[in-house]
This record gives C-alpha cells, structure tokens and sequence, in this order.
C-alpha cells in the first residue's frame, strides 16, 4: 500500500477549510499534516480538531506556511489572490503540489502562479466539480456549433458572503464559450450593464451576478437567438462536491511532473 499524502490545508477556518479537513480525515489515502491561517486568528495555536468542535486531531493551527509546508507534500488551497500567490512560492520551494480553488486571480496573478509551476505541480480550477467541468465542456462544444446570431450570457449565483464577480466559474465558462467560437473573451467580454447602455453588441458575451442567502453555486450559459433559447445549466446544493474534487485533484497529480494542470486534466476530459 502507498505511503499516505502528505497534505497542508490553508484558510483553514473557513467553510471549504473545514469541509476539506473533514474529507481529508475520512480518506485512507491522504493525512492532514498542517492547518494554516492568517496572522492573528483566534485558532492559531489550537488543535484543528477542537478548534472545529470536535475531536482532536494531532494537527496544530499555524501561521507559519514556510516551516508547515516544509513538511507537507500537497496543499489544498481556496483563499485570496494574495495569499495564494504567497502559498505558491513556498509549495515551489518544497516542490510540493499545489491545488488551487482560489477565484479573482488577476493576469499578473497568473503569471506568478506559472512561475511557480516550473517547480511544482499546480492544479487550479475555478470550479473543482465534475458536473461544472462537463458544463464547460459542453459550453465550448455549442459555442463552436452556433454562429454569432446567438447572443451567450452566462449567469451565475452564489451566497451572500462571496466576495469576487463574477465567480470564477462563470469566467471559465466564458473562456470555454470564447475559445468556440475562436475569439478571445477580454476581447468580447460584456460585465457590467447600468443605465443608457445601448443595444448589445453583436458577438459579445455577457455576465449577470447574484448573490443571496446560502446559495452554494448556480451558473446558466444561455444562447439566445430570434425566436430560440438554449440554456446548458449546473446546479450545487451541497459544497462538498468542490472538496471532493480538491482531493481527487490532489491524488492525481501525485505522480505528474512540474507544470499547470486543471481539472480537465484531472478527469481526462482534455
């Protein structure tokens, strides 16, 4: 049997922190070996079990990424543009894997994380679920079939609490509607729409944001033509779907060598 994966959870405080440290738990191929969050939270110093309410875990809650990620072989990380920018150099110190769920990277971000790929294994995804995945899939597929008499608006909802828009998820399936129909989204993108802003133009594609309650993640892709719609649509009810797929992203890139990968990659849909 193969030596358990060594893994470091960041934001660990938060909700995909702690739903990602309880699947971790739970998976006989993975070990929790470090919990991180930022200077000063009240959990620092705290077993990460107790800290969650429950039992503990042997695992103690660091601000320290540098001596935490030394020892660890994967990190799993959704938190803030910054932080994973910060995590990603220490993951390429320690040639560890480096999972990324975090959303709101900008280009400059990107190019730090590809930096950091040349010495370390990075899977990012701004959705890490299988159903997402196929979405976008699919949403290049019909983009390629449909010609610009189609209007794409790609809507998307979250919970109240979510900070960025659109979600990084509604940005991916815009890359995926652009790339079908060969043309380049910041070149088409249509993100904001507020008083007098005239007809639409033709061949752009356009973002809509919600956010209320505890919704966990809907996003629609609509093309809509004279007298037609088609709507290809994905639906989350439970967050664990985008932990699940952390971890089976983790495991997969165990054995592959330096460079980005996402979760295409991940479930052979490339």
């Amino acid at each position: 049997m193969a030596d358990l994966l060594k893994v470091v959870v960041t934001g660990a405080s938060g909700r995909m922190g702690q739903t990602l440290i309880n699947l971790i738990t739970k998976n006989g191929k993975l070990e929790l070996v470090g919990a991180l969050e930022r200077s000063n939270h009240e959990w620092i110093g705290q077993d990460i079990g107790a800290a969650m309410g429950g039992s503990e875990l042997g695992v103690i809650v660091s601000e320290d990424p540098i001596e935490v990620i030394a020892h660890a072989e994967a990190i799993i990380d959704f938190t803030t543009p910054s932080a994973t920018i910060e995590f990603s150099k220490f993951a390429a110190q320690a040639r560890a894997i480096h999972v990324i769920g975090t959303t709101g990277m900008s280009e400059g971000d990107l190019e730090k994380i590809k930096a950091a790929s040349f010495h370390s294994v990075v899977v990012r995804a701004g959705n890490m679920s299988l159903g997402v995945n196929l979405l976008v899939a699919l949403t290049k597929r019909v983009a390629a079939a449909l010609d610009d008499e189609f209007d794409i608006e790609i809507i998307e909802a979250h919970h109240k609490h979510k900070v960025d828009a659109p979600s990084g998820t509604a940005l991916m399936l815009g890359e995926a509607a652009a790339d079908g129909r060969g043309i380049s989204l910041t070149a088409s993108v249509d993100r904001g729409r507020d008083g007098i802003t005239g007809a639409r133009n033709k061949g752009s594609i356009g973002f809509a944001s919600i956010r209320g309650g505890d919704i966990v993640g809907r996003h629609d892709v609509l093309f809509a033509s004279n007298g037609e719609q088609l709507t290809l649509s994905h639906n989350a009810t439970d967050r664990n779907i985008f932990a699940r797929g952390a971890l089976k992203a983790v495991l997969w890139a165990r054995d592959k060598q330096p460079g980005q990968y996402d979760m295409m990659d991940v479930l052979g849909l490339n």
